[in-house]
């Protein structure tokens, strides 16, 4: 496959690939959710992920860190197998993935810090009870990434005190806390107003920008995902429709892949 907005994928760039599925197939049970999907995303890409409600798309990011295994052909993450991954290996593997829910997954009761200073767990042995009990390097990385995401001035404010799109600021900070090569983002401003989906996603595009790191967002906005990706990936009942750079593609073209008899591409 071509790599929209780049050159054609060779085999040196097919090595370099942070994201690939060939042929890839989904079932459960005998309800297909996926089917012939063929991705590869070029390290540092900003993809949207675009498509009707039920069409596959939370199904994808979760082949992508490894939640589920593919009924039929193969996810290569970071060059790595996700299926053939022991279970110490998929967990060395998901410390190089982000994963930004719609939800946040914040534990509201503690600080913007301390929730952030979480992202960095998987690089420590034992547990942690305060924002005391880390090592000063990860205190001043989490307050360095707070900073990032303009919430310096809230690091000890409770996360259930802070409004929808700073809570999602802090889970993007706290994904910065793992140095992940790839960033999966499942519906991350659904619950936001218009202002905040915007200002949200331009710091993660920013971020992604400055880090280098892969970007993998679903999104039902249509003009929030023309705004903010280098290309969109559309997926319909399970089949992936469109696959193009977000420059040579329209508002008009991705609305059609809602409507249930519009044309697909």
């Amino acid at each position: 496959m071509n790599v929209p907005g780049g050159d054609a994928a060779d085999v040196g760039s097919r090595a370099q690939a942070s994201l690939r599925l060939d042929g890839v197939g989904m079932s459960f049970g005998a309800k297909e959710v996926l089917a012939g999907i063929d991705l590869e995303v070029s390290p540092g890409q900003f993809v949207a992920l675009v498509g009707p409600s039920g069409a596959g798309k939370s199904t994808l990011l979760r082949l992508l860190n490894g939640s589920h295994r593919p009924t039929v052909g193969t996810v290569s993450v970071l060059g790595t197998d996700p299926t053939k991954c022991s279970r110490r290996e998929l967990q060395r593997l998901r410390t190089r993935i982000g994963f930004v829910f719609q939800q946040f997954g914040l534990v509201g009761r503690l600080s913007a810090m301390e929730n952030v200073l979480m992202g960095a767990l998987g690089s420590l042995r034992l547990p942690r009870y305060g924002v005391s009990s880390y090592p000063q390097d990860l205190r001043r990385r989490a307050a360095g990434n707070l900073e990032r995401v303009g919430l310096i001035d809230a690091r000890f404010q409770r996360c259930d005190t802070l409004s929808g799109g700073q809570q999602q600021r802090v889970a993007i900070a706290r994904t910065l806390m793992q140095d992940a090569e790839i960033v999966l983002a499942d519906e991350p401003v659904a619950s936001l107003d218009p202002s905040s989906s915007l200002s949200v996603l331009e710091t993660l595009r920013r971020l992604s920008a400055e880090d280098g790191f892969t970007v993998v967002c679903s999104l039902h906005q249509v003009d929030l995902a023309l705004a903010i990706s280098d290309r969109i990936v559309a997926v319909r009942d399970g089949s992936l429709v469109l696959d193009t750079a977000t420059s040579q593609t329209n508002e008009s073209q991705i609305r059609s892949i809602y409507q249930r008899n519009g044309p697909a591409t």
